[in-house]
């Protein structure tokens, strides 16, 4: 069956369901919904057996959806109908959500409902919830659509026609500062992450806020600034404070708070923390480690999965710290994301982009070789989360890669005008082989986990359900057995040592060649950074 995905943007989501219709052995085409015009062009010029949109912003012509049978995913229960769909329902503190697949008709979401698969709702921002829960929800569906699809005699539930749901304005999420409690205003934060933030002005700057924590200890006057940590800025609330972690100045990008306010919050108190947080409290953190037995789980929660210069070295000072302290240690990633590799925004803000280019891949190859020099332990990449670029390299340096079913994988830099280091050019051929890693880095193409184990690139693929239980067990089975261990680190220590100026070789061509994307300010790195970081809308769907 030939499916076109017609689609306002290749994100997390649709990627997702672009790889479990790849995996399926589907053919797959994807076109950007543009125009009316060149939509109406790609569908008479692939002439799909259905259309599927995951992702879609945009109205769909009566002539396309008439001709070819079309399908929308709602990110909605039963009934709900309307776009803003996770704000209202973070807003209305719903217990439980759901998606839909229904047939594309003249009613806005009113067409007849082929799949459903509902979640529980947890208190955590709307992307971080479009990523996880309704992303999981959605290829469940999706199984249940190819089936109800494919069977003649499946009948179609009808859509319960439910007025449009409110929109939501700014003055329904703005902050009372005075009044609205911690909860409240990590609601009103939480509705609005990723977009379209919540309006505000802090200390004279009119902006925009997203990811919020509550902090347990420290107390300000409301909307006071009392303290800074990592890039995020610490407010005084009505019954104690929120950090906010980013801030998007108007008609601007998104950017790590402190980077925004600058210079007027310079006489602010760093409240700083351990290297490596060891216990669970309410505060702003990025680093976190939990012990099990002779295992260190470390977890770095960045931003979107990107990391500065800065976030790249203390990395390498917590893993340097932690395989003092175990046998094991597994890299775990943050909450949407494992990593994605450097940080654009920051480069994009930079007066200095090609000097701050260069050290942040410099720090992000310091980190990864942290985990290659760990010589005297094993180490662990838990892909249970997407990742991408650098990201990917990152885990590959691991002595073993593991990935949660369904998990995407970006493992290419081109897109971006970059040829990319963190080892890869040794880690990606040394599991998948020179041709497919060629083909992997051209085709700039996402893979999910079960993919990635067909061609070698990971180890282990664990079910979503039982995940944390597996991965428990793998990593018992490296070191319980003493003299198994050993061997395996005897092993390790003679193949570092055997491999240790090939490694290092390829990474100083990788960088040769990065040298001039970063500096040379005409390389395309500079434009297509631009356009990612800006979100700048295509003028076609990119050839790849």
């Amino acid at each position: 069956m030939k499916i076109l995905l017609l689609i306002s943007s290749f994100n997390n989501l649709s990627q997702s369901v672009y790889c479990k219709l790849v995996e399926l052995n589907y053919s797959v085409y994807i076109k950007f919904a543009i125009s009316e015009e060149l939509t109406k062009q790609a569908v008479e010029e692939i002439n799909p057996d259905l259309i599927f949109c995951p992702y879609l912003k945009e109205y769909i012509s009566k002539d396309i959806y008439i001709n070819t049978p079309t399908f929308i995913l709602h990110p909605g229960p039963i009934g709900d109908r309307g776009p803003q769909s996770l704000d209202n329902a973070i807003n209305n503190e719903v217990k439980q959500w759901g998606v839909v697949i229904l047939q594309a008709n003249e009613e806005l979401d009113g067409g007849d409902i082929y799949a459903s698969s509902n979640f529980t709702m947890r208190n955590t921002s709307k992307a971080s919830i479009y990523r996880n829960e309704v992303n999981k929800a959605t290829l469940k569906a999706l199984d249940e659509f190819l089936t109800n699809y494919k069977n003649e005699d499946f009948i179609p539930r009808k859509q319960i026609l439910n007025p449009i749901h409110t929109k939501l304005t700014q003055e329904n999420r703005k902050i009372n500062w005075d009044k609205d409690t911690n909860k409240e205003i990590l609601r009103k934060i939480n509705m609005s992450d990723s977009y379209p933030g919540v309006k505000d002005e802090l200390l004279g700057s009119k902006c925009y806020l997203y990811s919020a924590y509550i902090e347990d200890t420290l107390k300000g006057k409301p909307k006071e600034v009392i303290a800074k940590r990592d890039g995020a800025i610490c407010i005084g609330t009505c019954d104690g404070s929120i950090w906010i972690s980013q801030i998007r100045e108007e008609n601007s990008f998104k950017l790590p708070a402190t980077y925004v306010l600058k210079e007027k919050i310079k006489g602010i108190q760093e409240k700083r923390i351990a290297l490596v947080l060891e216990e669970e409290i309410n505060t702003f953190y990025e680093l976190r480690v939990n012990r099990k037995d002779e295992v260190a789980y470390l977890f770095f929660n960045f931003h979107n999965g990107a990391m500065t210069s800065a976030q790249c070295i203390k990395l390498k000072y917590a893993i340097e710290y932690l395989k003092e302290t175990c046998k094991v240690l597994v890299l775990c990633g943050g909450d949407d994301f494992f990593c994605n590799g450097i940080h654009l925004n920051i480069l994009e803000d930079s007066k200095k982009q090609g000097e701050d280019g260069w050290s942040n891949i410099n720090a992000m190859n310091e980190a990864v070789q942290a985990v290659i020099n760990c010589d005297e332990i094993l180490t662990i990449a838990s892909f249970c989360k997407n990742s991408g670029a650098g990201g990917v390299f990152l885990g590959l340096a691991c002595d073993y890669a593991l990935a949660c079913e369904d998990v995407v994988f970006n493992p290419h830099y081109k897109t971006l005008g970059l040829s990319g280091s963190e080892y890869h050019t040794f880690t990606l051929p040394k599991r998948v082989g020179e041709l497919k890693a060629k083909e992997l880095l051209e085709k700039c193409l996402p893979i999910n986990s079960t993919q990635a184990l067909k061609i070698n690139m990971i180890d282990e693929v664990f079910d979503f359900s039982n995940y944390d239980l597996k991965l428990d067990a793998f990593t018992k089975t490296l070191y319980e057995d003493e003299e198994k261990y050993e061997e395996l680190i005897d092993k390790k220590k003679d193949f570092l040592f055997e491999n240790y100026e090939v490694m290092e070789n390829c990474k100083n061509e990788e960088l040769k060649i990065m040298y001039d994307e970063f500096w040379d300010k005409n390389s395309s790195f500079h434009k297509l950074r631009f356009n990612f970081v800006h979100k700048t809308k295509p003028l076609s769907t990119p050839k790849r």
